[in-house]
């Protein structure tokens, strides 16, 4: 049910992650899949097409919400309702937006290392940033929890708005749900506000569970999309939930040049994926749990002094070599044919790290470490 693409074939679906290496390079760089779309999705945003569909998309939903409700019952025993989601263009619109409507005045807590564009989206607000970190090289999941006595003298400073990332990118990390229940009463304790970023909540991993935010926090801000799992950032749709009904209102009632950028083909593949394309989700949990192993396999094999926790969610495993000794393996990574992303990207300053990208072929995920192996023992390329 998994498709692989081709290398030609990527080159075209994937212009942005293909298209910024040069053939013969592996792209394991930013996080896009190296495999066909679901075929209901494919069909339905086609007969979209075919029908005229490209026009602006309409004032309500098209069922999004529904659709999300149906899915989170199914996969997660939670029912958010249906009216709770308001759609956005992507999930760093929607935090900037959350940032803007729902949260208090303060600064933002964001914990290190972190997704980039996180940081950014905070600065471009107005807000100030305060980190907090995790140890990126915890050898025990649990030891890289976030730190909640961190977080407190966040919110005791002033801090009144915590960026989550559950499951966490680029650890790979899926929060425990005494973690999250303890989260929760610290905000509310402070008055603070916790936006979860849920993208890669599908993608939990057999040995893992995910627990939505919001089940344990009403308070929260649920910002999630389709579109990691399903490969379709380019279609633009995501959402942002929220229990409160004055806050749901007040999400609608903001200007259209705020929230805009939604498409209606994005909105038509939310629907099919969320609704229609179970059976493809749960190949593609197997398929990158098949790859995960193999990934621990590669590296045993070729970067035996390379530490990785388990990956218990995502298909972006977060990778130390700082034994090989290199402050920048990915961009030595680059020069053997390989490019993957620094860990500078994810917390400044911090050397030796790669984040990989496993959701491809076997073969290009062999190729990945033995060029990142030799890149780390200073091979000639």
């Amino acid at each position: 049910m998994i498709v692989d693409l081709t290398d030609e074939q990527a080159r075209e679906a994937l212009p942005c992650k293909w298209g910024a290496v040069e053939p013969g390079v592996v792209p394991a760089w930013v996080a896009e899949m190296d495999f066909a779309l679901a075929e209901p999705v494919v069909e339905a945003v086609t007969d979209a097409v075919r029908r005229g569909t490209a026009g602006y998309p309409p004032f309500g939903d098209l069922g999004v919400g529904a659709a999300l409700t149906g899915f989170a019952d199914r996969h997660w025993s939670w029912s958010p309702p249906a009216d709770a989601s308001v759609v956005v263009g992507d999930v760093i619109a929607g935090i900037r937006i959350a940032l803007e409507v729902l949260c208090p005045p303060g600064p933002v807590v964001v914990p290190l290392p972190c997704y980039p564009p996180f940081r950014d989206i905070v600065t471009l607000t107005g807000r100030e940033l305060v980190h907090v970190t995790v140890d990126p090289d915890a050898e025990d999941q649990d030891a890289a929890a976030l730190d909640l006595r961190q977080v407190e003298d966040a919110f005791a400073a002033g801090a009144r708005t915590l960026l989550l990332c559950n499951p966490h990118n680029p650890l790979g990390r899926v929060p425990r749900r005494d973690e999250l229940e303890d989260l929760g009463r610290l905000a509310r304790q402070y008055g603070a506000r916790v936006v979860a970023d849920e993208i890669h909540g599908p993608l939990v991993l057999p040995g893992a569970t995910f627990t939505p935010y919001l089940e344990v926090d009403p308070t929260g801000i649920l910002v999630t999309s389709h579109s990691k799992t399903f490969n379709t950032a380019g279609l633009h749709t995501a959402q942002v939930v929220v229990l409160d009904e004055a806050e749901q209102a007040a999400l609608r009632a903001i200007p259209l040049p705020q929230n805009h950028a939604y498409s209606p083909l994005g909105m038509i593949a939310a629907v099919t994926a969320w609704t229609d394309c179970d059976d493809w989700h749960g190949a593609l949990v197997t398929r990158l749990a098949e790859q995960r192993t193999l990934l621990t396999d590669l590296l045993e094999t070729h970067l035996p002094k390379a530490r990785m926790r388990p990956l218990e969610a995502t298909y972006l495993p977060w990778v130390d070599l700082r034994d090989y000794g290199l402050d920048d393996p990915a961009a030595a990574g680059l020069e053997h044919g390989v490019r993957v992303a620094a860990g500078q990207a994810y917390q400044p300053g911090l050397a030796g790290h790669v984040r990989l990208n496993t959701a491809t072929t076997p073969l290009r995920l062999e190729q990945m470490v033995e060029r990142l192996a030799a890149a780390v023992a200073g091979r000639r390329p």
